[in-house]
């Protein structure tokens, strides 16, 4: 039979204190590293304390890492990026903010680059079909209907 490995709090909070130095977490991942490690509750929270306490978790610092990236990498809008952000439970206000980050003109840069790209990569010459993959995939990355609609039709008419 396989016994389990329990930690103490000052194990769990050296341990937590790593992962979330090697990369920015939000709450969510914490609490979920905390609870596969078998802490009760309250040690969760002394844990989650702690780390607030002494800087390795914050929000703020992690929202605008993860829209920095995921726009910057991934090419993702801002629908996407607020609706990913909001599925780890982050902040109104720290969302905004971090969204505010994003400058228009690279905003619109990137969601050129990429409505350009797609674009001359769908084959076929139905037209509606071809408009119709290139709303789809640019809706499915997060981008503004408006911005999406406009490209498509400067594209495929």
């Amino acid at each position: 039979m396989q016994t389990k490995k329990t930690y103490t709090v000052q194990e769990a909070t050296r341990k937590l204190e790593h992962y979330c130095a090697y990369q920015e977490r939000c709450h969510q991942e914490v609490r979920k590293k905390l609870e596969s490690l078998h802490m009760i509750p309250e040690a969760i929270d002394v844990v989650i304390v702690h780390l607030l306490k002494h800087n390795f978790l914050n929000e703020a610092r992690y929202a605008k890492t993860f829209v920095s990236g995921k726009f910057r990498i991934k090419a993702w809008g801002r629908r996407r990026l607020t609706f990913e952000l909001k599925k780890k439970d982050i902040g109104k206000v720290n969302i905004n903010q971090a969204l505010s980050d994003i400058e228009n003109t690279e905003y619109i840069e990137v969601f050129n680059a990429l409505a350009e790209k797609k674009a001359n990569s769908i084959t076929g010459n139905d037209k509606y079909k071809k408009r119709k993959k290139l709303i789809d995939y640019l809706l499915y990355r997060g981008w503004e209907t408006h911005l999406v609609y406009e490209k498509a039709k400067e594209f495929f008419g």
